[in-house]
């Protein structure tokens, strides 16, 4: 009870005070540094005397000097004040070059297959002392939950609406098209939108418990449906899953045209009117004014410029 007694009658301006008064050994000097009345920096070096049992400076001739307990409260009193500038210095501002946080990401491997890699180099480039942490969006995963715990920074993908009680920013869009094998009849005769519709369609997980698709929503909006035969929850392998079979993908061109040069894969049109898909990134209301999840934020979208103009 005593110490926490003590320690309520401290604060920061006194522990400065206490500094100053140390370091200068004179209360003159040490007023006209910390910008107060000589009677003032006496009246809190009492209170520091009382508090310390200590008198902490003791005359010598003309001079001042501090005690052996004076001496040894210098470097702790220094310490408290740098991390009392650093908590709130911290929060403000941002040095990748210094900073030594993780970053957690999540998203889906929708997104272009050259984005997290290129995303990973760039923060190591930039932040090299920084972990870099990838997590997946899958269909046990309430990425709405990891935001608001604080277990992810930003979240990246694409939603019919994104959820409004996140704070957003729109990365780029793309064009849907279809990616089929290259044995798929529609590369040789076309197709109808009713052709589409009933084709075999393979498509993801949802990204979690209820969720739909962008491109099933809008199908539901127009009073469409497609045949959906097949799901997965790695959306990298659907293209050598479509590779091998009559499958049909739907998805951004961006997406399917990293994969047409290694497998025997052709991008078609969309019979459907489809509206472009948009790429966003999500975070919650805790990191908005954190400067490093700032800095994570243009980080993202510096790199989604530089994968657009490619």
């Amino acid at each position: 009870m005593r110490e926490q007694a003590l320690f309520d009658k401290i604060d920061l301006h006194l522990i400065r005070i206490l500094h100053t008064v140390l370091v200068e050994r004179n209360v003159s000097r040490a007023a006209v540094r910390l910008g107060m009345s000589q009677p003032a920096v006496s009246t809190a070096l009492r209170r520091l005397r009382e508090l310390a049992g200590d008198p902490l400076l003791v005359r010598s001739g003309a001079a001042m000097q501090p005690t052996d307990a004076a001496l040894h409260m210098v470097e702790p009193a220094a310490a408290i004040l740098r991390a009392a500038e650093g908590l709130f210095t911290n929060a403000r501002s941002f040095d990748p070059a210094l900073a030594t946080r993780s970053f957690r990401i999540a998203a889906s491997d929708y997104l272009d297959p050259l984005f997290l890699p290129q995303l990973v180099a760039h923060l190591k480039a930039r932040a090299p002392g920084c972990p870099v942490e990838l997590m997946g969006l899958s269909h046990d995963v309430h990425y709405q939950t990891q935001l608001a715990q604080g277990e992810v920074d930003v979240v990246i993908g694409n939603w019919p609406a994104p959820p409004t009680e996140l704070h957003q920013s729109s990365l780029f869009e793309d064009e849907v098209v279809c990616l089929v094998s290259q044995r798929h009849p529609a590369v040789r005769r076309g197709w109808s939108e009713a052709d589409w519709l009933e084709a075999e369609h393979i498509a993801p997980m949802p990204t979690y418990p209820g969720a739909r698709g962008v491109i099933d929503v809008e199908l539901e909006r127009q009073g469409l449906q497609r045949n959906i035969t097949a799901r997965c929850a790695h959306f990298s392998l659907m293209p050598d899953i479509v590779a091998g079979s009559l499958l049909v993908l739907t998805t951004g061109r961006q997406f399917c045209e990293r994969f047409v040069s290694r497998l025997p894969l052709q991008i078609l049109p969309c019979p459907v009117a489809l509206p472009r898909l948009t790429y966003y990134q999500l975070w919650h209301a805790r990191t908005h004014q954190s400067a490093a999840a700032a800095w994570l934020r243009e980080a993202v979208k510096d790199v989604a410029l530089v994968l657009t103009k490619k």
